[in-house]
């Protein structure tokens, strides 16, 4: 049965290329798509963990309900002894303290609101690879009284490199406190919301303007985010029990996960879409090629054969139909992909976001097998009411056919 199932799809060359062709198309299809929402994914989430988010965060219990009011309450007190307790985990390449802040920032002409980092310079600059220095430098370890602004800070108060600005914030004890610093860099993240608040000042400095030596909260730079889970958890047994809350960055950023969630849903309502117009294409074919064949198929009910052996002898001959086509598929789309990516897709900045970026076509093995399985699935889907029907036909109306 095997052996002639296979020599059939091969009788006609011409019905046999159109029907490979829509079943490699349809696999070309969703192995670029699902390449490229997969590339994506990737890229939005390591430009997210890079940009200033970090893998991990920690926090003190209850920072993330009632911080926004009252964010004095829930500092850390003692972050060296928690930057103690993570930095030995292993894939952990390097533990940061942040202070945050909110106020005034002033060019000694007009003032603007902004929130402000106090941040570790020369560990900062491990993680924000994805963030862009625009103008000037990036803050170092001995910019006691520098600072770095966003792009949009930076055009608002007309503050180049070189220029001084001052910062006015309240203090935990309520005090007002005012500080200059001056301006040694402009840069840009992945978020423009971010960009036109932002302000980061050495950690010290940070301390200094709002008189603590505490922090807001600890951030934990992995050499692999595939690990964050795994840490994630070792970092909650052990800092769990000391009042600490640990979040790992899918919890953080809410804008990821939006994302994600929407590419999911529009991945498989297209491939929902694709498997349709593979079913409608090949169910179109294999009509008529079972029109053709009702003599056949006559022929073989005269011999012998019963209704449910024809069934399967078409069935077999599209199953093998949709395996063949989806092995050229996948073949071609790995080759196509590979071409894609060597030149590139030139992308435009996501929304809210000011930075485009190169995307590719990444070659996961989900993508593969969910176009193979589509590709395999159409055959068979298409097959079955055609086989049906051949399987029922009546023998002495079939044989006429072989007139």
């Amino acid at each position: 049965m095997f052996r002639l199932a296979f020599r059939n799809i091969f009788r006609n060359s011409l019905r046999t290329a159109l029907t490979l062709a829509a079943i490699v198309t349809g696999v070309i299809a969703i192995i670029i798509s699902g390449g490229f929402i997969e590339d994506v994914f990737v890229q939005l989430r390591e430009t997210t963990i890079h940009s200033r988010i970090g893998h991990v965060q920690i926090f003190r219990r209850g920072f993330n309900e009632y911080g926004r009011r009252e964010p004095a309450r829930y500092m850390i007190t003692q972050p060296k002894v928690v930057v103690d307790l993570v930095k030995s985990i292993p894939h952990v390449q390097a533990v940061m303290a942040r202070v945050n802040f909110s106020g005034l920032a002033n060019n000694s002409r007009a003032d603007l609101p902004i929130i402000g980092e106090g941040i570790e310079p020369g560990k900062e600059a491990q993680l924000g690879t994805a963030t862009t220095i625009v103008e000037g430098r990036s803050l170092q370890d001995s910019d006691a009284f520098g600072a770095v602004i966003g792009e949009g800070v930076a055009s608002a108060l007309h503050l180049p490199p070189g220029s001084f600005m001052t910062l006015m914030v309240n203090t935990p004890e309520g005090a007002l406190n005012t500080h200059e610093y001056e301006v040694v860099g402009v840069f840009r993240t992945f978020s423009k919301e971010y960009d036109d608040r932002a302000v980061r000042i050495p950690l010290s400095a940070a301390q200094e303007l709002l008189f603590t030596p505490s922090a807001h909260s600890i951030v934990v730079l992995l050499d692999d985010t595939g690990a964050t889970d795994a840490v994630t958890e070792i970092v909650r047994a052990r800092l769990g029990p000391l009042g600490y809350e640990v979040k790992p960055w899918q919890e953080l950023a809410d804008f990821y996960q939006k994302t994600e969630a929407l590419y999911r849903r529009q991945f498989g309502a297209l491939q929902a879409i694709i498997l349709v117009m593979l079913v409608l294409s090949v169910a179109s074919t294999i009509n008529m090629v079972i029109y053709e064949r009702t003599g056949e198929f006559g022929t073989l009910l005269a011999l012998g054969l019963r209704q449910r052996q024809i069934f399967k002898l078409v069935l077999l001959e599209n199953t093998l139909m949709g395996l063949l086509g989806s092995l050229l598929g996948v073949i071609l789309g790995i080759m196509l992909a590979s071409v894609i990516s060597a030149v590139g897709i030139a992308m435009p900045p996501p929304p809210g976001s000011s930075i485009g970026y190169t995307a590719t076509i990444r070659l996961v093995p989900w993508a593969l097998v969910a176009a193979a399985a589509t590709g395999i699935l159409a055959s068979v889907m298409a097959a079955v009411l055609p086989a049906r029907r051949a399987s029922r036909l009546q023998v002495v109306d079939a044989l006429r056919h072989n007139i």
